[in-house]
């Protein structure tokens, strides 16, 4: 999925999370869901952002020849801009775009 391409929202919203978790009938498995949904999104934007400002270092760590490079601001504001992991990763959830399995539970159903 597209983290920039969202329909997340940018403010934190109140959720039911006894409503999420209808699907894994379990609210710390949802949460531990999502929790690993949005760790994996926050490495991509790590990832992209270092990899968009790399073309900007320089090789010179003098302070003297650091100046102010406009594209490396708007890079970094369209980066706070977007929305927060948790929340593109609870959306991704809430819009069934994640999908899941528990080994633990597979494995109890396979011996029956």
């Amino acid at each position: 999925m597209d983290y920039k391409k969202t329909n997340a929202p940018l403010n934190t919203q109140t959720r039911d999370l006894i409503s999420m978790s209808e699907d894994t009938g379990n609210v710390y498995e949802t949460v531990c869901i999502i929790a690993k949904r949005s760790n994996q999104i926050a490495g991509e934007m790590k990832h992209d952002l270092e990899k968009k400002l790399q073309e900007f270092a320089s090789l010179n760590d003098n302070l003297e020849e650091i100046s102010e490079n406009r594209e490396q601001i708007e890079i970094s504001r369209f980066y706070e801009r977007l929305p927060k992991p948790t929340l593109i990763a609870t959306q991704e959830y809430l819009d069934h775009k994640i999908h899941f399995r528990n080994p633990a539970k597979d494995n109890l159903n396979n011996l029956d």
